[in-house]
């Protein structure tokens, strides 16, 4: 479950990437869509319409709310809300024999992209809060990034989407503390005209 986690959070950082203002699909922003998808195991041919991007950022935009829920009640709230309103009942498939039996919340292993992105990723993002007891991810606290992400199991409470992002954060803050320290030189100066 936790990579299907992943794949719901990388979903919706493709799909909301700035940029994405509801304007039919680039190609670019196909190509970024298509790469997730294949990154994490769907495979060609990749049957995408403009309609089915449209419909899979406003699944998007639902599943961004469970990652900014402020806490775990407030998670489960909003995932049970888009279980019970977009999510068929539960099944096992083995898609005609061609995977393991597994379970599924969307009508028919034909159901469209965005069914089976929202009934994956509500399933996927449900099992973490029910193990962990608490909100399954998060949005990256660096001021530049809008990125969600999955919290990790155990330690220390997660903060940034990626290292790139906790880098770039602690570097402006060291720059910003620097800045406002006064330089060696300017002390040295001061100290000697204090002695005068």
């Amino acid at each position: 479950m936790l990579r299907s986690a992943q794949r719901a959070a990388a979903l919706v950082n493709v799909l909301g990437a700035e940029g994405d203002d509801g304007a039919e699909p680039t190609a670019d922003s196909l190509a970024a869509l298509a790469a997730v998808l294949r990154e994490y195991g769907e495979t060609d041919p990749l049957d995408l319409s403009d309609a089915d991007v449209a419909d899979m950022r406003a699944v998007a935009a639902q599943l961004r709310e469970v990652f900014t829920a402020p806490g775990v009640d407030a998670a489960a709230t909003r995932l049970n809300r888009l279980l019970a309103e977009g999510c068929g009942p539960v099944r096992l498939t083995a898609h005609g024999g061609g995977s393991p039996w597994h379970i599924h919340l969307d009508s028919a292993d034909t159901a469209p992209w965005a069914e089976w992105f929202l009934a994956s990723s509500c399933m996927a993002l449900a099992v973490l809060v029910w193990d962990r007891q608490r909100p399954p991810g998060g949005v990256c606290a660096s001021a530049r990034c809008a990125n969600v992400y999955v919290t990790g199991g155990s330690g220390a409470e997660r903060r940034y989407c990626s290292p790139r992002c906790a880098t770039r954060e602690r570097v402006a803050d060291h720059r910003r503390a620097k800045e406002r320290r006064p330089s060696q030189r300017d002390q040295g100066r001061k100290g000697r005209e204090e002695n005068r």
